[in-house]
């Protein structure tokens, strides 16, 4: 059987902001990195195979703070990175509600109709997501994987294993930074065991 951990990068400059970063980056507070260094310790005894990670720097950062001294190479996946929000990207939420108010509104109310000229669709992030996941199921068929990415790709993720629409993407959990996700794969089958958990977090 393959377990995923799969992580959110640690709290951000922009997080605190409320500025939406998307494709873009910003450094990770010290309240982010120390949340890191926590989850290593709460995973300290587990032995990873792979680590994969979505190639923005904030999740790399966090990666690695996690990872801490195990002799394991970061692999990337741009399947991993976060939703391309376009002309959002930079912006505050106060900013963004104000220049799109349609799609600020469809974004957060009516997920399933949002749409982005320069960015993504959720649907378009969770096909994606599949993909990611189908060919990990093909690669590594048992063992511990742990996977660094985004808010909305964890969303989707859930998504994929509920067998739930886009429709659903806001339902409970939030993920907050460096919140834990546990996933037991095995023929096909994808079971949630653990979402979102923030118990390591200060």
């Amino acid at each position: 059987m393959l377990h995923l951990y799969v992580i959110r990068h640690g709290e951000t400059e922009w997080n605190v902001e409320k500025r939406s970063q998307g494709r873009l980056d910003s450094e990770l507070t010290d309240k982010g990195k120390n949340d890191a260094r926590a989850l290593g310790k709460r995973l300290k005894d587990i032995e990873f195979q792979h680590i994969i990670t979505s190639p923005s720097k904030r999740t790399m950062e966090t990666a690695k703070l996690v990872k801490g001294d195990r002799p394991i190479a970061l692999t990337t996946d741009d399947r991993l990175l976060e939703i391309n929000l376009g002309a959002w990207q930079g912006k505050t939420e106060d900013e963004i509600r104000m220049a799109f108010p349609e799609e600020y509104h469809l974004y957060w109310n009516q997920p399933e109709a949002y749409t982005s000229q320069e960015g993504e669709s959720f649907l378009e992030v969770q096909l994606r997501t599949e993909t990611f996941l189908n060919e990990l199921e093909q690669n590594f068929t048992e063992g511990n994987v742990l996977v660094v990415t985004h808010g909305v790709v964890i969303k989707t993720l859930y998504l994929i294993c509920r067998g739930a629409s886009i429709h659903e993407i806001w339902h409970p959990p939030f993920i907050h930074g460096t919140s834990l996700t546990t996933v037991n794969i095995s023929d096909g089958k994808r079971e949630l065991l653990l979402e979102g958990c923030s118990a390591h977090c200060t």
